[in-house]
């Protein structure tokens, strides 16, 4: 039987888009609460009835949240230009050696706008 488990989580940080016009107001520092959700796509363990434990997918992206919650996201090595597209790329390439079953990463920087991110060959 497989089974899609998703985990959300938040984080607040702050970022520019420095490649924009300066006259475009995401040029600008501005700050956002977003949200991160993480989708692992597997087989369920007939014994333990389960994918995998929730709180390993807590513990996978814990550190990854330590580097993000309350930083200048530009700051971020990896994150130079931190567009939600290359925040979801890198929470995938920082995820992925630590959650094989790893299937999508969803980055909301509002409550409207949001980018979903199935990996390198999707």
């Amino acid at each position: 039987m497989k089974m899609e488990l998703r985990k959300t989580f938040q984080f607040e940080a702050a970022h520019l888009l420095p490649h924009l016009p300066e006259s475009h107001k995401c040029r600008r520092l501005h700050g956002h609460s977003f949200k991160v959700e993480i989708a692992v796509v597997g087989a369920c363990d007939p014994k333990l009835g389960w994918v995998m434990d929730y709180a390993e997918m807590s513990d996978a992206f814990r550190p990854l949240w330590d580097q993000l919650d309350h930083r200048y996201l530009n700051d971020v090595l990896g994150l130079e230009n931190p567009t939600s597209e290359n925040i979801a790329a890198w929470i995938w390439e920082h995820l992925r050696p630590k959650m094989p079953l790893l299937a999508e990463v969803v980055v909301a920087e509002t409550c409207t706008a949001r980018c979903v991110y199935r990996g390198p060959d999707s």
